[in-house]
């Protein structure tokens, strides 16, 4: 991994150098807009949409655009006396519980790796969090953005989390929320026992991108010059009758499904314990004498 940015956690008087990483990567499949006749890359000029012009990158601002449609153009200058900072620390400033954050505040997640010479504080303080079971709440400046950030433990290292501020999370304003729904005893109950057949561990190694790995496949196909075999398209699942059908129709499903699951692995477990026996040979014909009994008999597990 590279380093993006380089800076310090300032902890009351303490301050620890680190380095930042991305933590995460989108692993979706790139694609260029192309001439369908050729495959040449299609590129886009920057022209001006009141003299026609093409406008080099060093005459581009940033503009805002008022209701009225007139625009308000800033110039670097007017970015350089806004208060972001520039001094490159992650500054923090509370610890609380960790399920005090709602998860929707997060955006993004990224790695804190300490320099030489802080690698000793940089412990200290990673175990003095872990152990409280909080998470720092920090503030820190990034791609010319001041974000509010979490700070937690993950397999030792520092991760920090971004946050988006509070009048960025939309409220859920929907009719239904307004409605008196009334839901019945036995479609609650029915519901909590989806709920409970469906409970395990959670493994993110047990799920797969299908759609990237199936679009992957075709593009595969493509160089390899071979025919592209079309999956069999399923057929419409029968709407359930009601909502406690449908509920009910759930839970033996995730149950059948358990079972199977169970059985395949008892399966596959007895069979690779039991082992099979060994043939048994007719004596020839000729008179030849048999094996000794030790040679024919079952060996031992």
């Amino acid at each position: 991994m590279r380093s993006i940015w380089k800076g310090a956690i300032s902890f009351g008087l303490v301050t620890i150098p680190v380095k930042l990483y991305s933590a995460t990567e989108q692993r979706d499949v790139a694609f260029h807009q192309v001439h369908r006749e050729d495959g040449g890359r299609i590129k886009y000029k920057r022209v001006c949409t009141v003299d026609g012009e093409e406008v080099p990158y060093s005459d581009i601002a940033k503009g805002y655009e008022l209701p009225s449609g007139e625009m308000v153009i800033l110039t670097d200058e007017d970015f350089a006396d806004l208060p972001l900072s520039s001094s490159r620390r992650i500054d923090v400033l509370q610890f609380v519980e960790r399920e005090e954050v709602d998860p929707i505040y997060f955006a993004k997640s990224y790695y804190l790796e300490p320099d030489a010479q802080g690698a000793k504080p940089y412990v200290l303080l990673r175990d003095a969090l872990e152990s409280s079971g909080q998470v720092a709440i920090v503030k820190v400046a990034l791609r010319q953005r001041e974000s509010l950030a979490t700070l937690r433990v993950r397999e030792g290292v520092f991760v920090l989390e971004t946050m988006l501020w509070p009048d960025e999370v939309r409220a859920p304003e929907f009719p239904f929320l307004e409605e008196d729904i009334e839901v019945r005893k036995q479609e609650l109950s029915m519901a909590t026992s989806l709920i409970e057949s469906m409970e395990g561990e959670f493994d993110p190694g047990e799920y797969k991108d299908a759609y990237r790995e199936a679009l992957q496949a075709v593009i595969d196909a493509k160089v390899e010059g071979r025919e592209v075999a079309r999956p069999a398209e399923e057929g419409p699942e029968e709407p359930a009758a009601d909502l406690l059908s449908a509920l009910r129709a759930s839970v033996e499903a995730a149950k059948k499904s358990r079972g199977e699951k169970g059985a395949k692995a008892a399966s596959g477990k007895e069979a690779a314990e039991k082992k099979p026996a060994a043939r048994k040979t007719s004596p020839a014909k000729s008179g030849a004498k048999k094996e000794p009994a030790k040679s024919r008999g079952r060996k031992s597990a």
